[in-house]
């Protein structure tokens, strides 16, 4: 997706542009490519932006560790603020507490909106916390005994056989 210049936005119809988009952002894998729409507003001394996105990302269990498809429908909005000062640099102390009205996003009035970057983020936001394949995922299943209890060791790993039969063979 190609960045918007700001200024030009006003100059638009009704100074808001449509961007309908299919394909895949750079660093964010997933299996389809992002799909939907964004509409950025020039509304004076702000952007007003809103999007409805799809696609399919792949997970890891953090229950049971196997990967599973997870779709991600997103329909975030935005205001960013235009401000000279935005994105200029920063020469304040190192270490210093911000309020919480500081926190919001800005950008320049005569500069550019990057929209893949903005989807970038939203969708970021988008992936769960607490990823389980399914609500019911019991984890990462422990190895039996004849007797049914269930042993604190997990089952050996076939590939360290080779290590076992050599430690075996060493005098005690």
């Amino acid at each position: 997706m190609e960045a918007i210049y700001i200024p030009q936005l006003i100059r638009t119809r009704e100074q808001t542009e449509v961007v309908q988009f299919e394909e895949f952002l750079p660093d964010l894998e997933t299996l389809t490519p992002l799909r939907g729409q964004m509409k950025v507003t020039h509304r004076g001394n702000y952007l007003e932006v809103s999007a409805q996105a799809e696609t399919i990302v792949t997970l890891t269990c953090h229950r049971c560790l196997q990967q599973y498809n997870h779709r991600l429908k997103i329909k975030p909005s935005e205001l960013i603020w235009l401000e000279e000062s935005a994105n200029g640099p920063d020469t304040g102390p190192q270490e210093r507490e911000t309020a919480l009205e500081d926190l919001v996003e800005t950008l320049p009035p005569q500069g550019y909106f990057e929209p893949s970057e903005w989807l970038y983020q939203q969708v970021c936001l988008a992936i769960p916390h607490r990823q389980l394949c399914d609500s019911q995922c019991k984890g990462i299943q422990l190895a039996e005994d004849e007797g049914g209890n269930v042993s604190e060791q997990p089952a050996a790993d076939q590939r360290w056989s080779a290590l076992e039969a050599l430690k075996r063979q060493l005098p005690k």
